[in-house]
């Protein structure tokens, strides 16, 4: 009786607000109507079927490929869900986090009704797409939601009954939906239940493989609960609150958007426990809560600890990031940044050109170090790893609400939360040309509006630029905007490949040294050093610093390295590149094409057959190589 209660309560609703253009008060909850309205307001057409359509199997194919990590994440819940929906005549359904479903698992007899209505893998649950359902409302307001029978904004939809949450990460964004769907028919009391208790399983597995190693400190009123999916998760950076999970957001009634804004000290009215022990503290809206701090694992240090004496720490615990490599820089690039510095105080952008792995970022930062904003805020945004769909919004800004998946506070924007500071905007060369005007724009003007309308902001940034690519030759191609690139290149450093570098064995040695490896102690042999500085190095800076920290984590304290204790795969690369060859060859002679098979054959002596490793030593391509090995073949082989 309740059930069908419910359900005359709901048509009287669609009859007042789609038939009268009345508000439903009181038959339908605040969030279904401001659904409504959101869906209203786009111009979808309740009594019409959605234009909605499944992807081709290949693009579906590549979106689960690109949301693979998630989805094995989930695996187990999903598992979990499954066998509950499986008895139920449900299904369970994870979606990406712009709402396309990746999986739907459950009841093969509603599997076949939910495909009818498109609930299936490759179709797109936003409410812009959809309207009013649990998936693309719960993206909407970013909390759980359950939308039933007619509830749905669009007739075909009342035949389901759905719940589902997203699922965020430790800041704040969403990375996906969990749904859990059934026939409208059926009342699906603990449904949504079911679907929080998942999402909190997976948040909590979220937060311990993103911050593997890290200093985590759990906090829970009832210590039975800490270490379980219940507990608070914190992380600081330095003073600040750097990450947290939606349990410790709430005992600290705060949201998503003061993370990287909150002190520990505006948080905590006590210090926390040691590491690897737990203890009672206050806050400082005077609860008492019970708090774990992990084992010390990393250099995260919380503000008001005290560090107890550390065991000697193994060498792999000793490797320094290279985040401050001022010896790092050769004489003429030391004096080239102190250059640039002075342009980049005077508000003249710089832009940095190299390729890939040559330290952009690095002197990007040191710029930023040595600069008159030292103190101010240093804003990094990668062009090229953005999605293109949020480079707008993660770059200029959102109002509440402005599409779909937007938090619901809104978004001040990457080029706001960097006023007052250095912007670096890196691999420039990869932004949209769609978005170029914009940026350019707002260079200019120095103001930011925000997506979805509001009142344009004034910022005060210095701008960095970096690029692997030829701007110039990208302007030509109409790849990139001429006046864009006029107004990001009033002052251009040029970045030189590693094996440019006037002295590459002098770089190594003073890696070596910046990366902490002579306080461990180990060093560096000097065959070593010149065998490292005679190789090619394509991945510039970048490939060779990887190899040296591999080999201070495999090399023993206080050793010698050598040759023999590079990792596995490069002691053959280095050798190669060396060019040592057969101590007992024999001067090359004969003509031309004999003085090539010669040295193609020694070449591969010193490689050992590895064709790839003999075609870097000679500068051909492989294909080359094979084609001048095959055209030694005798006729008939």
């Amino acid at each position: 009786m309740r059930h069908n209660a419910i359900s005359d309560s709901i048509d009287a609703a669609r009859r007042s607000f789609f038939g009268a253009g009345a508000a439903p008060r009181g038959l339908v909850s605040d969030t279904i109507l401001a659904s409504w309205r959101r869906c209203l307001e786009q111009g979808l057409v309740a009594s019409a079927r959605p234009s909605v359509a499944p992807v081709e199997r290949r693009a579906l194919g590549e979106m689960q490929e690109r949301h693979e990590a998630l989805r094995r994440l989930c695996r187990p819940e999903l598992e979990a869900l499954y066998a509950s929906a499986n008895q139920a005549g449900s299904i369970v359904v994870l979606t990406a986090p712009d709402g396309f479903i990746l999986d739907a698992l459950g009841d093969p007899d509603f599997l076949d009704k939910a495909a009818r209505v498109l609930l299936r893998p490759g179709v797109p649950w936003s409410e812009q797409a959809t309207g009013t359902n649990a998936i693309g409302t719960a993206l909407v307001e970013r909390r759980p939601v359950e939308v039933h029978g007619a509830e749905h904004y669009y007739a075909p939809h009342r035949v389901l009954s759905c719940s589902a949450s997203p699922i965020f990460d430790p800041q704040g964004r969403v990375v996906g939906v969990l749904d859990l769907s059934g026939h409208a028919s059926v009342h699906h009391l603990h449904a949504l239940g079911m679907v929080q208790l998942a999402v909190e399983q997976i948040e909590h597995r979220l937060f311990e493989t993103a911050f593997d190693g890290a200093d985590i400190v759990r906090i829970q009123p009832d210590p039975a609960l800490i270490g379980t999916a219940r507990e608070g998760m914190l992380v600081f950076e330095g003073h600040r609150l750097a990450a947290a999970n939606r349990h410790a957001l709430r005992l600290l009634g705060l949201d998503w958007s003061e993370l990287g804004r909150r002190r520990y000290d505006e948080l905590f009215a006590s210090a926390l426990p040691v590491p690897g022990s737990m203890g009672s503290m206050r806050c400082q809206t005077g609860d008492m809560v019970h708090a774990r701090r992990d084992a010390q694992r990393s250099r995260i240090h919380v503000p008001g600890t005290v560090r107890a004496p550390a065991a000697p720490a193994p060498a792999q615990q000793a490797i320094r990031p290279l985040r401050a490599p001022a010896a790092v820089f050769d004489p003429v690039l030391d004096a080239a940044i102190d250059r640039q510095v002075r342009l980049l105080d005077a508000d003249i952008t710089v832009l940095l050109q190299g390729e890939t792995g040559t330290g952009k970022e690095v002197v990007a930062r040191e710029l930023h170090r040595r600069s008159a904003r030292a103190r101010a805020p240093f804003v990094a945004v990668s062009c090229a790893s953005l999605p293109e769909a949020l480079i707008e919004s993660e770059l200029f800004g959102h109002q509440p609400g402005a599409f779909t998946g937007a938090r619901r506070e809104g978004s001040p924007g990457l080029l706001r939360e960097a006023h007052g500071g250095v912007l670096f905007l890196d691999e420039l060369g990869d932004m949209p040309l769609g978005l170029q005007s914009r940026l350019l724009r707002v260079l200019q003007e120095r103001e930011v509006t925000p997506l979805g309308g509001g009142r344009a902001h004034a910022i005060d940034v210095r701008v960095i630029a970096a690029t692997h690519r030829q701007l110039q030759q990208a302007v030509e191609r109409g790849e990139f905007r001429a006046d864009l690139y006029f107004r990001v290149a009033q002052s251009v450093l040029q970045l030189p490949p590693l094996r440019a570098h006037p002295d590459v064995a002098d770089t190594v040695r003073r890696l070596w040294t910046a990366l902490g490896a002579e306080q461990v102690p180990m060093w560096l042999a000097p065959e070593l050093v010149q065998q490292l500085a005679a190789c090619r190095w394509p991945g510039n800076v970048r490939e060779l610093v990887g190899v040296l920290r591999s080999l201070m984590a495999l090399g023993t304290v206080g050793a010698t390295l050598t040759g023999h204790d590079l990792p596995d795969g490069w002691r053959g690369a280095v050798a190669a590149s060396t060019g040592a060859l057969p101590a007992a060859a024999e001067p090359l002679a004969g003509n031309l094409h004999d003085l090539e098979a010669q040295a193609i054959d020694q070449v591969l002596a010193a490689c050992r057959g590895n064709i790839a490793a003999a075609a870097r030593r000679l500068g051909i391509s492989r294909s080359t190589l094979y084609r001048r090995l095959a055209a030694r073949q005798p006729p008939g082989e």
